[in-house]
């Protein structure tokens, strides 16, 4: 099944040694409700493997721009979303944010 987003926003956390597990609790707990409510659900949440180590890189998509702004100024303005920037604060310690437009590709449909 491939889903059609237009526009995919690719977040990459690099977090401070051995507290990966601790960041994906927090995530989960804290940001994953607020996200949720404003974003919908991600198209995947991974961690690394290779390459550089202590990376949780997420994706979430979004039809336009339009949308991607709203759900981020709604989220941003949840009273709940201050908990998880606090409780996550010491454990990033850098961030990567790419946004991608889709390219058509008529085989995949688009």
């Amino acid at each position: 099944m491939i889903i059609q987003r237009n526009i995919v926003d690719i977040r990459t956390y690099t977090i401070a040694l051995r507290k990966m597990g601790e960041f994906l609790e927090v995530f989960d707990r804290l940001a994953m409700p607020v996200q949720l409510r404003h974003i919908g659900p991600p198209l995947g949440v991974f961690t690394s493997a290779v390459g550089p180590l202590n990376q949780v890189t997420h994706l979430w998509g979004f039809d336009d721009m339009g949308q991607f702004e709203r759900a981020h100024a709604e989220r941003d303005n949840d009273p709940d979303w201050p908990a998880y920037l606090q409780a996550s604060a010491l454990l990033i310690t850098a961030q990567e944010t790419r946004l991608v437009r889709r390219a058509p590709m008529p085989s995949l449909g688009g």
